[in-house]
């Protein structure tokens, strides 16, 4: 491998929930810190990923870019003591180690919740945006398309994605234990971006069915309710709904807390409620537990239960890193194979000048049916020339010894004066 390929990582490994907070981005964000990167730095290929528990960069470069890529992420977040948070990023600069920590984040080996299924979605998101702003490369094309095929193996092979256990599902998980005890509890769920469409198709599979959406662009709520058997309402009836519920589920993104002790100023809260923050960052201000009768949980609080479904996944989990080794050998493979390319390109073209010009020199007098059986002739003489060479070099690559040979026909045929155009 090239040894370009790099990765920074904050996760809930090493970050609190305030660290990762501060440095969430949305969409509008990520593009913006692409755009910006790629302008300043001569990377090849780059892709951020931003969920509630990790913001991840990847990029290839020949030079290493933590400590810069870091600073331009904390002053895309206003930050300017960059360096307070430079301790917890783990820094992959090894292309392989990169490599492996990619693949085990796509395929959820790192998320909170083993093999969620959330964060396929979120890496296709990311790879989307980069390929929207034009900087994923061939290197980034061939990775993720790998990563989405060993995906599609883990799903076929092995029982790793099966049943459900998520963030969402576990926000559901708890509200059906904490009000057991209260007849048709008032469930209000507040956003419906990825996660909160996620926690309501959980909510279907409960007997809890007294559930009201809210969501800043109401036809979203309306469509959603209409399809689950939900009632839907309008964004500026939010302090009444919060005041009728038992329990308020909120994935809502903002800078801010939108849920604070203050918010309750207005009126009293008179019976016991849930509050279970699924955002990054957080909209649900810690003080509201100074409330009495109030009780918050946040995305660190929900600890995956010890349950059927997260003991076979993690029963599945050798068969899985199985699946990604084969998948990253392969990958290695054909990342040899790039690095000869170009030399093959520019032997193919070396062949075909000599090729061109000693047509040239005897063909003036030919009709254009001999020509074209000339031209057959010498085209198919040298694809059985160049086939040797280019499997030769193949299999060096793949023993890691294709400089040498690399050379040697550089020497030969003086390559470097060679255009890497591909000649058809």
């Amino acid at each position: 491998m090239s040894n370009n390929f790099k990765s920074l990582s904050l996760s809930y490994k090493k970050a609190s929930i305030e660290l990762r907070e501060a440095l969430s981005l949305d969409e509008k964000s990520i593009k913006s810190y692409l755009k910006t990167v790629s302008d300043l730095f001569p990377i090849t290929d780059l892709m951020l990923l931003s969920t509630c528990n990790r913001t991840e960069i990847y990029y290839c470069s020949e030079k290493t870019l933590t400590s810069e890529l870091i600073k331009l992420l904390c002053l895309q977040k206003g930050i300017s003591n960059y360096e307070k948070y430079l301790a917890s990023f783990e820094v992959f600069n090894e292309e392989k180690e990169a490599i492996k920590h990619l693949f085990a984040v796509s395929m959820g080996l790192h998320s909170q919740v083993v093999g969620d299924i959330q964060i396929s979605n979120q890496v296709k998101n990311a790879y989307q945006w980069s390929a929207d702003e034009q900087v994923a490369g061939p290197f980034l094309h061939h990775i993720m398309h790998s990563i989405f095929y060993t995906n599609k193996r883990v799903v076929q092979e092995t029982p790793y994605r099966d049943g459900t256990a998520s963030t969402s599902f576990a926000a559901v998980e708890i509200t059906e234990e904490l009000t057991q005890n209260i007849k048709n509890p008032r469930i209000l769920i507040v956003g419906l971006g990825e996660i909160g469409i996620d926690v309501c198709k959980n909510f279907e599979n409960t007997k809890l069915d007294n559930i009201v959406l809210i969501n800043r662009t109401f036809e979203k709520a309306e469509k959603l309710a209409s399809e689950l058997g939900y009632r839907a309402v309008k964004f500026d009836e939010l302090e009444v709904r919060v005041k009728e519920a038992d329990v308020i589920i909120s994935s809502i993104r903002t800078e801010t807390p939108m849920f604070t002790k203050a918010f309750f100023n207005d009126f009293e809260v008179v019976s016991g409620k849930l509050f279970i923050d699924l955002s990054i960052p957080r909209s649900v201000s810690k003080d509201i537990e100074e409330i009495p009768s109030v009780l918050l949980y946040n995305i660190d609080d929900l600890e995956v239960k010890t349950n059927e479904i997260v003991s076979k996944r993690k029963e599945a989990v050798p068969q899985v890193q199985q699946i990604i080794n084969e998948s990253i050998a392969e990958f290695d493979e054909w990342s040899k194979e790039m690095e000869v390319s170009p030399t093959i390109h520019k032997l193919k073209n070396a062949l075909e000048e000599i090729r061109k010009g000693e047509i040239a020199k005897y063909t003036k007098s030919v009709d254009e049916k001999e020509l074209k059986l000339i031209e057959d002739i010498t085209k198919g003489l040298m694809q059985k020339i160049i086939k040797l060479p280019v499997l030769q070099l193949k299999a060096a690559c793949k023993r890691g010894e294709a400089e040498t040979l690399i050379d040697v026909l550089n020497g030969i045929f003086d390559l470097e004066k060679q255009s890497d155009k591909i000649i058809r």
